[in-house]
């Protein structure tokens, strides 16, 4: 003996006021789409009463005296869909056939958009390249300056080299190298 315990309820299920969960499940009851099976077998004799919820109305901006095409605002709202998506991909891409003034305005923004941002990239890479050409300068200063430093340091010690002979009086030539004078120097008789 079988038990008659379906409840066949044409879905959508949201579409009612009430929670149909709760009341099927107060009832001892399981819910089938009655959309999704054309039998009826085991169909609980009594189920509780639902009621459908009411529709959202359309508000006519003109107070009802014209018409609207329902089919033109979906395309439209399909466009600016498209639009946003091809955006949030970083690129943009205009749908195909005839956009509505607000995705005709949506698409207009989002380029004015990417075209501020190209020119901000375009201007920040310039200034990198700035950047670039800098660091290469000051690194070339800091070799000449380093190359600098090491003739001044050796044209000391020549000179200090010079000192100590002239005060020995030891005669030497006057472009003599860093190394000959060492020489002398270090023949010097220490005192």
């Amino acid at each position: 003996m079988s038990k008659k315990n379906i409840w066949y309820l044409p879905g959508p299920f949201h579409q009612y006021s009430e929670d149909i969960k709760a009341l099927a499940k107060e009832a001892g009851l399981r819910i089938i789409d009655a959309n999704a099976t054309e039998s009826r077998e085991d169909a609980a004799e009594e189920v509780p009463d639902v009621t459908i919820k009411e529709r959202p109305t359309v508000l006519l901006i003109d107070g009802g005296n014209s018409s609207i095409n329902i089919d033109a605002f979906r395309a439209e709202l399909e466009s600016v869909g498209l639009i946003v998506e091809s955006f949030a991909d970083q690129a943009l891409v205009r749908p195909e056939g005839e956009l509505g003034p607000i995705a005709d305005r949506l698409f207009q923004v989002f380029e004015a958009v990417n075209a501020g941002a190209e020119s901000l990239i375009r201007e920040r890479d310039g200034e990198v390249e700035k950047v670039k050409a800098l660091q290469l300068q000051v690194h070339d200063l800091l070799q000449q300056a380093d190359k600098a430093g090491h003739v001044a340091t050796e044209a000391k010690e020549l000179v200090d080299l010079k000192v100590k002979l002239d005060e020995a009086k030891v005669p030497y030539r006057a472009n003599a190298s860093k190394e000959s004078l060492e020489k002398l120097v270090a023949d010097l008789p220490k005192a």
